[in-house]
C-alpha cells in the first residue's frame, strides 16, 4: 500500500536569514522538564513491567500530572523548607489482568511512588525525595473505546491511539545551537565539580536580532554553598565567563549574557534555593509546558503542543511521531548533502495504522534547484522507509536512545 507522503519546497526564508529568533530550553531542574521526567520514567517502568510479566505492553497513557511548589524560607548559608513539594501523576493504565486463570493485579501505586523518587534522586544532587516531596497518583483504568483500538494491529502494525501529528525540523540553527548547549555544560557533571553551588534549575532564553544573541539565564543557586553576597555574585560571573567562552565555538556573532536578571541586591533578594529547583517556592510545572521532543522551545519554527512524555510508545502517535519526524529529519540532513534545512509533519487518524499516516510531508530548502527531481525522489525515499520501520521508535524510547523534551 503506498503512503501519502508529499515532499515540497520550502516558502520562508532559512532561518539564518530571518533578522528575528527566540529559544527557550528549561534545564533538567526546571520544574516543567522535572515533571515530563517523572511521567515518562513512570511510563517506561509501567512498559517493562508489563513485558516481564505479560509479555507485551498493555494500554496505558500517564501523560497528565502536576508539580505544586512548596514553600522555603533561603537565605545565605542555609534555609528551610517550610511546605514539601507536591508531586501528583494522572494518567490511564491496565491495572488487572488474567493470566493463566488468574487474576493479577498490577502494583500501580508501588511502581509510580518507586519511580518518582529514583527520577527525583537521579535529577537533583540536594533533594531528598523522602523527606521534601510529597508523592501521589491518580492512574486509572482506561476508556473500553481507547484500549480496543490498542489491542488490535493491522499486519502486526499498531493503530493509532489518537488524532495527532508530529513536527520536526534540522539542522539546529547557531542560536538553537548555543541555548541547548549552554543548559548541558551548566548542567554537565564537569562544571558541577568546578562550581556545586550551581543548581540543575537552569533555563535558558535566547534571542537573536539579525547578528547580535543575548541570553537570559535563569540559574537556581545553593544557598547552603553560598556565605555570601560577594561568593554569589563571583558564582555569577563564573556562569558568565563559562558560557562565553562555549558560545565563540559554536558561533562568531556577538553574544550577550544576563545570569538571574531579576536579582535586586538593594532588597537583599536573590536566587536563592535549598534543593537546586525553583519547584521548592516559586514555581509550579505541567506535563508538556516544558521543552518540546527535540529539547527546545521554538516560536520562530513550526512545532508541536502534543506532551510526548508519558504517552505510550506503543501506538500513541502524539509520541511517536514527534520522534519520526525528528528521525527523519536528522537522517535526510545526514544524507542528502543538497538539502540544508528540511521541516517534517506527519500527521494520522485515531484507528489508523500508524505505519499509514493520512500525510507526511516535508518542506526543504535546498542548495542546487537544478537537480530538484532527485532530491525528491531521495526524501520521499527516506520517508517512506522511516515509515515502514515506525515501530523500531518504541524500542528507542523504552532504551531512552532519543530526546522527548
Amino acid at each position: 500500500m503506498s503512503r501519502n507522503i508529499a515532499v515540497g519546497k520550502a516558502q520562508a526564508l532559512p532561518i539564518e536569514q530571518q533578522s528575528l529568533e527566540i529559544v527557550e530550553r528549561k534545564g533538567k531542574g526546571h520544574p516543567d522538564t522535572i515533571l515530563d521526567a517523572v511521567v515518562e520514567d513512570v511510563g517506561v517502568n509501567l512498559c517493562n513491567y508489563y513485558i516481564d510479566n505479560f509479555g507485551r505492553i498493555l494500554h496505558h497513557n500517564v501523560d497528565k500530572g502536576s508539580i505544586a511548589g512548596g514553600r522555603a524560607l533561603v537565605t545565605f548559608g542555609g534555609g528551610e523548607l517550610l511546605e514539601p513539594i507536591y508531586i501528583c501523576v494522572v494518567g490511564r493504565a491496565t491495572t488487572e489482568v488474567f493470566k493463566e486463570g488468574e487474576l493479577h493485579r498490577v502494583p500501580l501505586g508501588t511502581l509510580t511512588l518507586s519511580s518518582i523518587n529514583k527520577t527525583l534522586k537521579n535529577t537533583l544532587r540536594f533533594l531528598d525525595p523522602t523527606e521534601q516531596v510529597l508523592m501521589d497518583y491518580k492512574v486509572k483504568p482506561g476508556s473500553a473505546d481507547l484500549t480496543h483500538v490498542f489491542e488490535i494491529a493491522v499486519d502486526d502494525i499498531p493503530r493509532a491511539n489518537d488524532t495527532s501529528f508530529g513536527v520536526a525540523f534540522a539542522p539546529f540553527s547557531e542560536t538553537e545551537e548555543l541555548v541547548f548547549q549552554t543548559e548541558q555544560l551548566l548542567n554537565s557533571d564537569a562544571f558541577k565539580k568546578k562550581h556545586p553551588e550551581v543548581g540543575e534549575d537552569i533555563k535558558i532564553m535566547g534571542l537573536r536580532t539579525n547578528d547580535d544573541i543575548q541570553l537570559t539565564i535563569a540559574a537556581a543557586l545553593l544557598a547552603p554553598l553560598i556565605p555570601d553576597a560577594d561568593h554569589y555574585k563571583g558564582v555569577l560571573n563564573d556562569i558568565t565567563d563559562a558560557v562565553l567562552d562555549q558560545s565563540k565555538k559554536i558561533t562568531n556573532r556577538e553574544v550577550n549574557i544576563v545570569v538571574n536578571s531579576a536579582d535586586d541586591p538593594k532588597r537583599g533578594s536573590y536566587y536563592l534555593t535549598i534543593t537546586g529547583t525553583s519547584a521548592e517556592m516559586g514555581d509550579d510545572a505541567g506535563v508538556g509546558r516544558g521543552n518540546r521532543a527535540n529539547g527546545l522551545i521554538t516560536p520562530c519554527r513550526p512545532m508541536s503542543l502534543e506532551a510526548t512524555a508519558g504517552k505510550n510508545p506503543q501506538n500513541h502517535v502524539g509520541k511517536i511521531y514527534n520522534v519520526l519526524a525528528q528521525l527523519i529529519a536528522d537522517h535526510v540532513i545526514k544524507e542528502e548533502s543538497r538539502v540544508s534545512e528540511i521541516y517534517v509533519k506527519i500527521l494520522t487518524r485515531i484507528g489508523y495504522p500508524i505505519d499509514q499516516p493520512l500525510i507526511a510531508s516535508a518542506e526543504l530548502v535546498v542548495e542546487d534547484q537544478g537537480s530538484w527531481n532527485d532530491i525528491e525522489k531521495s526524501v520521499i525515499g527516506i520517508l517512506d522507509a522511516e515509515l515502514a520501520d515506525v515501530c523500531s521508535v518504541q524500542q528507542l524510547i523504552l532504551d531512552k536512545k532519543v530526546r522527548l523534551f
